[in-house]
């Protein structure tokens, strides 16, 4: 291996996740002399703080009760996970928040042991609505469904009726309309709650950005000429479960003459020599926060041409430069309008936005390019607390290859702190000649 790099500090990450059952203790978040990796955070304050968020925007939305079948909204409200591939396609677990009272799991049968020993969920019951889909009973289930909730509001909402849900099928809530509920819609509410991280969710997000670096640190180590992406996606995904990871939410890594346009998944193909290879992390890491990163490599052997060392030193130069215009209280137009001048020719295949949220997935907020803003974006601004990914993609209509980069960062009081370590290619960012 040649020594043009220098070695990211691998560590090995220890699985500090929501589920497992350990007594609280104080939260420590000091670092080692040698190290910027928190050595330790407290998993109750996580959950709690969480929860706490979620219950003062509830206040504030004056709603008696959520209802939450998305699974991040469930992990993110109690730390509950549970099959969360199967559900976030199949709707049917659900979280019965109220404003004051009992937190109640509705449940998968027989696997109600995996959250009940959380502090954050007091009670337990079947769900109602398993397999309803699947056996043609939407409408059948609806109804107890709907009496359900109702009674629980009945009970603890101080007769207040206005209930929030963040995704479920429309007949349920209909069926909730019908039992004198107001329904609302709390995806939006719930995602404006996440948009700022405490201490305990930064720590998490930084040890998972670690393990997903040193997942990328075994791709770049296995770049040869003939090497499938598919080979090369499977050595990313094994270190990213191997590190203490749980998914990887796209198949974004091309070679050749497929990084250009982007969004090409892995395939077949197999590196050739002297192509690029680009991948976008897109993990959701070490105890579910996301790790999303972007870099671009040269396979060698031999040295880059002057084009590849051009594509690449533009994307380093949009990440460099936007992070650098960033500060809090910032309104996402000025940050669109001070962003980094994409050349003309390379205008067409822009990254869709300047820079998006990092939570538990891709949050808010998202900020598009100053002729994309109406469109994409809303009104608001940069605040402390959090955590952006800065994008770039260079590439031209009809050009050979393309370059993807992208960097996370903390937003703090005063500017930005970057939270990515991993290297840029120090042979790519050489002046072309």
């Amino acid at each position: 291996m040649s020594d043009h790099r220098r070695h990211p500090t691998l560590r090995e990450v220890p699985d500090l996740g929501d589920f497992e059952p350990i007594e609280a203790k104080p939260a420590n978040r000091s670092t080692s002399p040698m190290d910027s990796l928190p050595m330790d955070f407290d998993p109750v304050a996580l959950r709690r703080g969480r929860l706490d968020r979620v219950r003062a925007m509830m206040r504030e939305e004056d709603l008696a009760a959520v209802v939450l079948f998305d699974p991040y909204n469930q992990r993110y409200a109690t730390g509950s996970r549970n099959m969360f591939g199967y559900f976030l396609r199949n709707s049917s677990r659900y979280l019965y928040i109220p404003q004051e009272g009992d937190v109640i799991l509705f449940e998968y049968p027989g696997s109600a042991h995996v959250s009940t020993w959380l502090e954050t969920i007091q009670e337990a019951r079947g769900s109602k609505l398993v397999f309803a889909s699947v056996n043609g009973r939407d409408r059948i289930m609806a109804k107890p469904f709907a009496a359900e909730i109702a009674e629980l509001l009945r009970r603890d909402g101080g007769g207040n009726r206005r209930v929030a849900m963040d995704r479920c099928a429309f007949g349920l809530a209909l069926a909730l309309q019908d039992e004198g509920l107001e329904v609302e819609d709390c995806m939006q509410m719930l995602l404006h709650v996440r948009r700022l991280k405490t201490p305990e969710e930064v720590a998490c997000l930084t040890l998972s950005l670690s393990a997903a670096e040193a997942a990328v640190w075994s791709v770049e180590e296995s770049l040869a000429p003939g090497v499938s992406e598919n080979e090369l996606f499977a050595e990313l995904y094994h270190k990213v479960l191997l590190g203490g990871g749980e998914f990887i939410e796209t198949r974004l890594l091309s070679s050749g003459a497929k990084t250009n346009p982007w969004f090409n998944e892995a395939g077949d193909r197999r590196l050739r020599p002297g192509e690029l290879l680009a991948l976008d992390t897109d993990t959701v890491g070490v105890n579910g926060y996301y790790a999303d990163i972007s870099r671009t490599f040269f396979s060698g052997p031999g040295k880059p041409t002057g084009y590849q060392r051009s594509l690449y030193r533009m994307a380093w130069e949009q990440v460099h430069h936007n992070a650098s215009i960033l500060r809090p209280g910032m309104s996402f137009r000025e940050i669109a309008e001070k962003a980094w001048p994409i050349p003309e020719r390379f205008f067409d295949l822009r990254y869709p936005s300047i820079i998006h949220g990092v939570g538990m997935h891709g949050e808010k907020p998202i900020v598009a390019h100053a002729c994309d803003l109406d469109r994409f974006t809303g009104e608001g601004m940069l605040e402390p607390g959090m955590v952006v990914s800065v994008e770039s993609y260079i590439g031209e209509p009809g050009g050979p290859e393309g370059v993807k980069l992208e960097d996370q960062f903390l937003v703090t009081e005063t500017g930005v702190q970057r939270m990515s370590h991993y290297p840029f290619d120090e042979r790519l960012l050489e002046r072309a000649l």
